[in-house]
């Protein structure tokens, strides 16, 4: 099997630059549903409420100079890659909707919809999860990508659910959409991969065995016949009477159905990884049974926490995840290492990670609102290694940009802080964050830096001292990191470990189908 690839920044760019044409089997994507919130990623219940979540991502858009440049893109067509339906289609739109939110978030999705459809295999599915707050809009926007272009809407699935918030102001929202369509009339579908279940009441049906396998007799249903219905059957008069009967021979399961019952992660749930908006591996192992074969390759262009990688690699597909937060990276490496070990990141090409110091520029000066904090995220948790906390405090944060938890007793725990700086430092920096320090009742802090810092920075930083506690020797009160020492692989303390995020169950192979599964 070639390489899994795991990229990190915004799909479309990467989909342009990265993904050629028609290389894609099936494509699953549970996008933004353009909610208007803030979506938390949740750590283990350890120190206090207000430190156990952060932002993984922002589910709100507006209209902006990126919105109009696309819009433009789409309306005027220049290279040609839009059908002219999806031009009209988006004119139509904007004189109903205007200038705002909900115009903004069709859009975007309309250009990944599109880039989409180019690298999907002329026998390539795709499927797109949504709610009502959009599902209409994007439904039209499929059909103008795809049944354009010779490709064939298969179906709406519903995804029914009991679990969630209740309201007695309204009917109870308890499924999610999830809209199939292929690029052709030739596709994969495995039906008999993703049979249900069939019900003990109709196992009992089948009382009969020849040499094809068990049957139940049925009636042909023969005008004037004397059979009514199976009741009036029984094997020594169908001897005699074969043309009026048939044998129903029972098969795996029942034909599957275009609506899933099947329950979200609950709170108690071993899969359960804390973040946001995370879909059941069960969802994902009916879809990537269905519509791709061992071997294919899997995408998800907003692979969130990873369960469409993660199932795709238990399920021996090649796969593509692509997400804009590093939240969602580092806790797909982490989710992957803990199910396969160490060794699993042999087989996984990792791209738009900064691998030098222009690159982690880069990331330091994105001009994106929404990617404001990506550089921070990245060398917290990449330098801790997963086990630290961004900080996500609304208002003056004192420069603390992270947190890392340190046992000091039993049940008992501290912070250690971290501030991260991508412009100019200075020794009066230091002294704010040892301030910052002190007024929280921290432990220690770790300050990094994506420039060198000077002499006074490192004298400021020695005269704070050490902190120790009888589970650790002594670590400097104020520890300076630069981005060079980490991109040279330089990672947090191991005893300072104490882990934040849930740990993913562990791969193990099975002998009878030769599959990976999660335990």
């Amino acid at each position: 099997m070639e390489k899994q690839q795991l990229f990190y920044g915004d799909n479309l760019d990467i989909m342009r630059k990265q993904i050629p044409d028609e290389t894609v089997d099936l494509c699953y994507i549970d996008p933004p549903f353009n909610s208007n919130r803030n979506y938390n990623q949740i750590y283990n219940n350890i120190g206090t409420e207000d430190k156990a979540q952060s932002v993984a991502f922002v589910d709100t858009w507006e209209w902006n100079s990126l919105a109009k440049k696309e819009f433009n893109e789409i309306c005027l067509n220049e290279n040609g890659i839009f059908t002219p339906q999806t031009s009209d289609l988006i004119r139509g739109l904007h004189r109903i909707l205007g200038s705002g939110s909900l115009m903004s978030y069709i859009i975007a999705m309309t250009m990944r919809i599109n880039e989409i459809h180019r690298v999907l295999k002329p026998t390539g599915s795709f499927y797109l999860h949504c709610d009502p707050t959009a599902s209409h809009y994007l439904k039209i926007v499929l059909d103008a990508v795809f049944c354009r272009q010779g490709g064939e809407f298969l179906n709406e699935i519903v995804w029914c659910y009991k679990d969630g918030a209740n309201s007695k102001k309204y009917y109870n929202k308890k499924h999610d959409i999830i809209f199939v369509y292929t690029k052709s009339k030739k596709y994969t579908f495995n039906y008999s991969a993703i049979y249900r279940s069939i019900s003990e009441s109709t196992l009992k049906k089948y009382k009969y065995e020849d040499e094809k396998g068990t049957y139940r007799l049925m009636g042909r249903g023969i005008v004037n016949s004397p059979i009514k219905s199976a009741r009036d059957i029984n094997p020594e008069w169908e001897k005699t009477n074969p043309e009026l009967t048939f044998r129903h021979y029972l098969k795996e399961g029942a034909l599957p159905l275009d609506w899933f019952e099947m329950p979200p992660i609950n709170q108690a749930a071993k899969e359960r990884l804390g973040y946001p908006t995370q879909k059941p591996e069960a969802l994902l192992e009916r879809i990537i049974k269905a519509s791709s074969n061992e071997g294919d390759v899997v995408l998800d262009a907003f692979c969130g926490c990873g369960t469409t990688v993660a199932v795709a690699q238990r399920l021996n597909r090649k796969w593509i995840g692509i997400d804009i937060t590093y939240n969602s990276i580092s806790l797909i490496l982490k989710r992957l290492t803990d199910a396969y070990g160490n060794d699993i990141m042999n087989g996984i090409t990792i791209s738009g990670i900064p691998a030098d110091i222009e690159s982690a520029k880069a990331l330091a000066l994105k001009e994106d609102d929404r990617l404001r904090k990506e550089f921070e995220k990245w060398a917290i948790l990449t330098y801790s290694e997963n086990r630290a906390m961004i900080n996500d405090k609304k208002g003056r944060d004192y420069g603390i940009d992270g947190r890392k938890l340190i046992q000091e007793g039993y049940e008992q725990f501290r912070d250690i802080l971290f501030s991260v700086k991508s412009g100019k430092v200075n020794s009066g920096m230091i002294r704010d964050f040892r301030g910052a320090i002190e007024r929280e009742g921290a432990a220690a802090g770790i300050f990094i830096t994506l420039n060198e810092p000077t002499k006074d920075m490192k004298k400021e930083a020695a005269d704070a001292g050490f902190y120790s506690n009888e589970h650790m020797n002594g670590i400097e009160k104020i520890k300076i990191v630069t981005v060079g020492q980490i991109l040279n692989g330089e990672r947090l303390d191991k005893q300072l470990s104490v882990d934040v995020l849930k740990k993913a169950g562990q791969a193990e192979q099975i002998t009878d189908d030769d599959q990976i599964t999660f335990s």
